[in-house]
């Protein structure tokens, strides 16, 4: 993989003045965007701005036929023969919410999560807790990675309804067994919803294969646009989701007194859609398509394992999940003993030019259970080269250096991100990391866009 070549196409990647180019490593968050996927969605506007399905003119068909050549291309590069199975939404959240809230729910259904689950599929199951009775119930995870099946089948031997669980975490980066997860859930009659969002980036998912019943993913994290979204599931159980709403193009036809909505996928699609959101979407997995993803999964581990190994004897260092790179390859998430997490982002930024997230990550019920702030992640992705992860390193061994510990050596996770005095996500000056970054470079404004907090992408 030519990863010179391929930063050439990223438009944020490149030099301005000076200044090198940022080593963006928060690619979990949010992918950066490269040109072809820039005019995809710049020709829909300046070449065939029209409606979809409501006109008859060059415009309008040209706009229906690319969108459902968008479908049939998502279709493909996730291993759906059925291109009537791709919903297109604005995001992974919404496509879960689409599930949830569009099942018809009897009180004492049960649903199964992880104990790690992004807060989008967490609190929606906890609201239908509460509003139609349904029982949610907990797969604890190990803090290794591994996955036990034992506690699984207990689990489903209680009657689950739905599973519904991340494929690649966004808080340590491993990859859950999905086929025997969905195995063993269809040999007990439950179905399986995974939220593929970091899986979808880095892998080559063929759900037929996998056989789970819905995936939801998001365009932004595989070098897509914002605002786009898709549910890939089984057609025929997706005649069982009522729509989240309804409208223009959701139905058939109507009269004063009633109506008639169409098949899937488009009685789930109401209003005017991205259009030129979808074709960029689409443009994003030719592009991945093109590079490779296997290219992209090893790349990853590559720089993972460079990293890892480099920081390894730092003892003030402790990673989040699998010990080994291979087992969370895209995702190194971190604390450091005496450092508060959005200390250590802002000193990485503004004194080695190095982008990670800091925080809770959408996670919060994993944070809150072990009393911890947060911590720092950084991810790797396609664009990402040796000079990024070296950037990474030294930006970390030079604040160690900077800030004395306050804690022993080898203080476990969980005691190594506890909140100082102060309150979580404000900044302590005097021997912080923030007070040694300022030194390397003007402080920004402390606590711009409550970084890591409840709001994000995970």
């Amino acid at each position: 993989m030519n990863v010179e070549r391929l930063r050439t196409a990223f438009p944020a990647l490149a030099a301005r003045g000076k200044a090198p180019p940022p080593a963006y490593l928060d690619s979990a968050c949010m992918s950066l965007v490269p040109e072809p996927v820039l005019r995809a969605m710049q020709e829909y506007y300046t070449e065939y701005p029209g409606c979809a399905g409501r006109s008859v003119h060059r415009f309008a068909e040209e706009v229906g036929r690319r969108f459902e050549e968008a479908r049939e291309e998502f279709a493909r590069f996730f291993g759906r023969r059925d291109p009537a199975g791709v919903v297109f939404l604005r995001n992974a959240t919404e496509a879960i919410n689409l599930v949830a809230r569009g099942l018809t729910w009897r009180r004492g259904d049960r649903v199964l999560v992880t104990d790690r689950e992004h807060n989008s599929n967490l609190v929606v199951w906890q609201r239908l807790a509460r509003e139609r009775g349904i029982r949610l119930e907990f797969l604890r995870l190990s803090e290794d990675g591994g996955f036990d099946f034992d506690d699984y089948e207990t689990a489903l031997s209680h009657g689950v309804r739905l599973v519904s669980l991340f494929h690649t975490s966004n808080l340590d980066g491993r990859t859950l067994p999905l086929r025997e997860i969905a195995e063993r859930a269809h040999a007990h009659g439950a179905r399986v919803l995974a939220d593929g969002c970091q899986a979808a980036p880095h892998l080559a998912i063929d759900l037929d294969r996998l056989g789970v019943d819905a995936y939801a993913v998001s365009a932004h994290k595989m070098v897509g646009p914002n605002g786009v979204g898709a549910l890939l599931a089984d057609r025929a159980w997706l005649e069982e989701i009522a729509p989240l709403s309804v409208g223009g193009e959701t139905v058939e036809w109507t009269t004063l007194e009633s109506h008639a909505l169409r098949p899937p996928p488009y009685r789930f699609e109401a209003g005017l859609q991205n259009y030129a959101g979808v074709l960029g979407a689409a443009a994003a997995l030719r592009f991945l398509r093109g590079v490779g993803l296997e290219a992209i999964a090893e790349h990853q581990r590559a720089l993972n394992e460079r990293v890892t190994t480099a920081l390894g004897n730092e003892s003030r260092l402790h990673v989040l999940g699998p010990p080994a790179p291979r087992e969370r390859p895209s995702i190194f998430a971190f604390t450091l003993d005496g450092v508060e997490p959005h200390d250590a982002a802002l000193y990485l930024d503004e004194g080695h030019g190095v982008l990670v997230r800091s925080g809770m990550h959408c996670v919060h019920s994993f944070y809150r259970e072990r009393g911890l702030t947060g911590n720092v992640r950084a991810s790797f992705y396609l664009y990402n080269d040796r000079s990024d992860a070296d950037r990474l390193i030294a930006g970390l061994r030079e604040l160690l250096e900077l800030v004395p510990a306050r804690g022993p050596s080898g203080t476990s996770v969980a005691t190594a991100s506890r909140p100082a005095r102060a309150a979580p996500g404000r900044r302590r000056a005097a021997g912080s990391a923030a007070a040694a970054a300022r030194s390397a470079r003007p402080r920004r404004r402390a606590g711009r866009g409550r970084a890591g907090s409840a709001a994000g992408s995970g």
